[in-house]
């Protein structure tokens, strides 16, 4: 029974107005001692009892089960020693035990490695505690249970702002005695400049050893070889690295293991640095001006990137017309601070429709030629004056270039193609269709023939003759465009054509960019795969091995797609670097996070989850010292916890299905009484 209901017979004002007229009456009786006063009074409150119905209201109440949460951590550190067995050993023995408990149900949630951020940000245990509780009433919920290893990335500040209202129990699957090695990163930069050096300040940490003591290191950058040196325990370390090309240059640390420890996963860690370049800067040499002159020079001071330096020679030193050289408005030429005093600090130099005629002396042409072979870059973008008895092929740069003029010029409208070797080369690949009989776009007006190709020849022109050739020569790069009369793309004569795009690519590739190596190996993570693509201009199918970072290997197989590309994927396992190798090249690529935090710190601890357990009422459990402990219910505010027991508290809640009421008066109960009273009244004053 809930309570007691009163259904009145008739409205109370005019109850209480007859009962208030009674209550003077009886008051009345009283002063006057009438014999039946009493009787008189009795039957009044009968009376108004009857009238205003008393019912005793009783709820039907079905029992509601308590829920308690048991959330499982399947982490990456999980998986290390025999922590794997004992969780299994714990979930066997916690669903038995909780399998007795009556009005009890039980919601098991799993924490893999791909769920709440397991993987980039650690263990995020409590995520996926708020996400299990967060359709369960506080007033349902019997406790959480935690199987985990205590190594977790999302703990609350403030314990008691959990927001849980029932006993967190906390069941470690570790073993206090675990030793592990790690190496840290202290600080590494994010960027840098290409073939400058960088400082990595690094740390290394055994908990088996004391401070000052050596361990053997090693450093291999990009997969490399590797170079060995001594790191002491707890002292940092400043280790110089250069950044050897453009893009992530990744440096892979590694310290030696330690005997007992529980994983050599942490003994290695990844640095990766986005090598960038310097502002590159470009020397453009232009011997006469011409209509297409200003075709190299808007392309290369587009470039933000790009520092430009552009002489015209307007006046060779043969010429000698009187004018007095105090009219002259022109300024000498800088020969000895462009090609001897300044010459390696470009990284590209540019001959556009240049002729020697007296103007460069042959000992810098032969520093030129020489700036090649060191690993410079020389563009040669030639028209009628590579011909002639004045050409650059006709000094000591002919040691470099790839062909030899000779002498005949093509004055007629020619349509550009691309050639086989140009369709997968990236210089010129995607531009046109190999073999296109007619590419959309306009036709060239003028080529100059050569002969004797030791380089790569990307387009062809009249009559199928060499039109853009690359070739490496030394550890530089040389390029000859046989045609001046490419700036009629830019103007839409015949519909133009890509020239911005193929002359911002040929600079690059020149420059050495990566991305438009013709040669190159190079890989890629995604959807929990790696993507290997080579560009080649070999038809041949290499084999691709990759090495995962616990050394197994794997193989595929790769198929052509186009544009001299072959693409092989993989899966992906554990995180870390992967070395990718097909006989001839090699890369690496860093799968997940570069420095996971599930590898930081690997050792169990009680210290990270002691006060979320000691803030709700829980326990926590070292499972390989007691065992699994047993499950009770514990009414709430109790002690829920023993040395072998934990307790899920008794809720006792319920759902009401329903009323029923029950007449406390029956009517016949007050009739009967109404005509006993009057009798007796009648009774009591006839005497």
């Amino acid at each position: 029974m809930t309570g007691i209901t009163f259904s009145s017979l008739v409205p109370m004002p005019i109850l209480l107005s007859v009962l208030g007229f009674g209550i003077m009456l009886a008051g009345y009786a009283l002063m006057r001692r009438s014999r039946a006063a009493g009787l008189r009074i009795i039957a009044l409150v009968v009376l108004a009892a009857a009238v205003l119905d008393p019912r005793a209201a009783i709820e039907n109440r079905t029992p509601l089960t308590d829920v308690a949460v048991v959330v499982i951590d399947e982490s990456l550190s999980q998986q290390l020693d025999d922590r794997p067995a004992r969780t299994t050993e714990t979930i066997a023995g916690l669903r038995e035990a909780l399998e007795k408990l009556k009005a009890t149900e039980v919601r098991t949630v799993r924490l893999t490695p791909d769920t709440a951020g397991g993987r980039s940000d650690g263990t995020r245990l409590f995520e996926t505690v708020s996400k299990a509780t967060s359709d369960i009433p506080s007033s349902r919920l019997a406790g959480v249970v935690l199987i985990t290893d205590g190594i977790i990335h999302d703990i609350p500040i403030i314990p008691e702002q959990l927001g849980i209202d029932a006993p967190v129990h906390v069941l470690l699957t570790g073993r206090r005695d675990e030793q592990d090695r790690r190496i840290v990163v202290v600080e590494a930069p994010e960027f840098g400049l290409v073939e400058k050096t960088i400082a990595l300040r690094l740390r290394a940490e055994d908990f088996s050893l004391p401070s000052g003591a050596p361990v053997s290191a090693s450093l291999r950058t990009d997969g490399g070889a590797v170079q060995q040196f001594t790191m002491r325990v707890d002292e940092t370390l400043e280790i110089v690295a250069t950044l050897d090309h453009p893009g992530t240059n990744v440096f892979e640390l590694e310290l030696a293991p330690a005997v007992g420890e529980i994983s050599p996963r942490n003994n290695r860690t990844l640095v990766s640095v986005n090598a960038i370049r310097d502002r590159l800067r470009v020397l453009l040499i232009s011997g006469q001006p011409h209509v297409g002159e200003r075709t190299w020079r808007n392309l290369l001071k587009s470039d933000p990137n790009v520092d430009l330096v552009h002489f015209t020679i307007l006046r060779p030193l043969s010429k000698d017309d009187g004018t007095p050289l105090n009219e002259l408005a022109l300024i000498s030429f800088p020969i000895r601070e462009l090609f001897e005093d300044q010459l390696y600090d470009f990284d590209l130099v540019i001959f556009d429709r240049y002729s020697r005629r007296g103007l460069v002396p042959f000992q810098f042409m032969m520093n030129i030629a020489s700036y090649v072979l060191d690993g410079g870059a020389v563009m040669l973008s030639v028209g009628p004056e590579y011909a002639d008895s004045f050409s650059l092929f006709d000094s000591p740069l002919q040691n470099v270039l790839p062909a030899a003029p000779t002498g005949l010029v093509y004055d007629r409208p020619f349509l550009p193609r691309i050639s086989d070797t140009g369709a997968r080369h990236p210089v010129t690949a995607s531009l046109s269709s190999p073999g296109q009989a007619n590419p959309t776009w306009g036709r060239w007006l003028r080529q100059v023939e050569v002969l004797g190709s030791s380089g790569q020849e990307l387009m062809s022109g009249a009559d199928e003759r060499p039109l853009l050739m690359l070739d490496r020569v030394g550890k530089g790069r040389v390029s000859l465009l046989l045609s001046d009369t490419m700036w009629l793309w830019s103007k839409g004569f015949d519909g133009g054509g890509p020239q911005a795009e193929m002359l911002r690519r040929l600079a690059h590739w020149l420059m050495k960019e990566p991305e438009l190596e013709e040669e190159a190996l190079t890989a890629t993570v995604e959807d929990g795969a790696i993507n290997v693509t080579r560009t080649s201009l070999d038809d041949q199918v290499r084999t691709v091995t990759v090495t995962a970072p616990d050394g197994s290997i794997q193989t595929a197989q790769p198929e052509y797609t186009e544009g001299g590309r072959f693409v092989a994927t993989v899966p992906a396992g554990d995180e870390g670097l992967y070395r990718i190798n097909d006989g001839v090249l090699s890369t690496v690529v860093a799968v997940g996070a570069a420095n996971p935090l599930e590898n930081q710190d690997v050792i169990s601890t009680e210290t990270r989850l002691k006060p979320i357990a000691d803030a709700t009422g829980g326990g926590l459990f070292w499972v390989a010292d007691r065992g699994v402990p047993t499950v009770r219910r514990v009414s709430p505010g109790r002690v829920a916890h023993g040395q072998s027991w934990i307790g899920l508290k008794a809720n006792d809640q319920y759902v009401v299905d329903g009323i029923r009421e029950i007449a406390l008066i029956p009517a016949w109960l007050a009739l009967l009484v109404l005509l006993s009273l009057p009798l007796m009244t009648w009774w009591r004053e006839g005497r």
